[in-house]
């Protein structure tokens, strides 16, 4: 029982993000007939999951103990696992397993400095600035909140996957970084919808408390068009293959989530089908957008 609670506040399932924005990553130094060293992108993917891991331990320790686990309505998309409230004295190994993953990602990052010097340290940093800021403090500036998701998996994620590989930044990784920027805000927007009140009660003021669902939609929409856009712009520009317009495919899912928070807004939750479709489209985007590069 104590370990599901520690396993549980992991969100391993949410954990399947990060290996598509490693391998995204990586797809651009393929790109470029680059080696790639199998050791340090294992330790690129460690590095970028115990990231994450840390991000989701911490989150939950510290809504279970603002109170806010205690009102949320869970979804299998939103409103946290649930694992404190049913076991509440392992609040403190969830803590500690949200600790031990930052100071294991920070130990990795050193390594990455010994081996290429400081060109990786503001990604570093601006990492660690997200994983240990965004519960107390990013979730109470909506503009920051709403772009933090991306600049995580999108940014720091793809870009420092291929700079670690590499030992230089190439701007290739910078622009498909773009993709997951878009999704993966959106992918956070929308899960917040169902919590709305309740992160309100505790003092948060993400983007969807401080300007309105139907706002919130209009950046869910103006952040699916650009993603769409982008795609084919790289396409036409000669910076992706032609094989690179495969990661429209899964486009339609972003559209058909936003007419499910166009229609159900703060009640989206009791429809998870349209969370599960902006799941959906913010892994298979980049994914496909990787095998394109690669194989392109």
């Amino acid at each position: 029982m104590k370990l599901k609670t520690v396993i549980q506040s992991m969100r391993l399932p949410f954990l399947v993000l990060t290996p598509v924005s490693v391998f995204l990553g990586a797809s651009t130094v393929a790109a470029n007939h680059a080696a790639v060293s199998l050791l340090l992108l294992a330790l690129a993917m460690l590095g970028a999951l115990l990231a994450h891991i840390s991000a989701n331990a911490l989150n939950e320790y510290l809504d279970f103990k603002s109170g806010l686990d205690l009102t949320t309505t869970r979804t299998p998309f939103s409103g946290g696992s649930g694992a404190l409230p049913g076991n509440p004295r392992m609040a403190g190994a969830v803590f500690a397993v949200g600790s031990i993953s930052l100071l294991a990602t920070v130990l990795i990052g050193g390594f990455f400095v010994w081996q290429y010097g400081a060109g990786i340290v503001p990604i570093g940093l601006v990492g660690l600035f997200l994983v240990v800021a965004y519960t107390q403090w990013i979730n109470k500036h909506p503009l920051l909140c709403l772009v933090a998701p991306g600049i995580g998996f999108g940014f720091l994620m793809v870009v420092g996957t291929q700079y670690v590989l590499q030992g230089e930044y190439v701007l290739l990784s910078w622009l498909v970084a773009v993709v997951p920027f878009f999704l993966v805000n959106n992918l956070l927007l929308l899960n917040q919808y169902p919590d709305i009140q309740a992160d309100s009660r505790v003092g948060r003021r993400h983007f969807p408390i401080a300007y309105g669902v139907n706002r919130s939609n209009m950046g869910y929409g103006l952040f699916a068009l650009a993603t769409t856009v982008v795609i084919i712009s790289y396409v036409l520009a000669g910076y992706l293959p032609v094989l690179g317009l495969i990661a429209l495919l899964p486009m339609p899912l972003a559209f058909f989530s936003l007419f499910g928070a166009i229609k159900y807004g703060e009640n989206i939750g009791k429809f998870p089908r349209y969370l599960g479709a902006n799941v959906a489209v913010a892994i298979l985007t980049p994914l496909l957008l990787g095998v394109s590069i690669i194989i392109g």
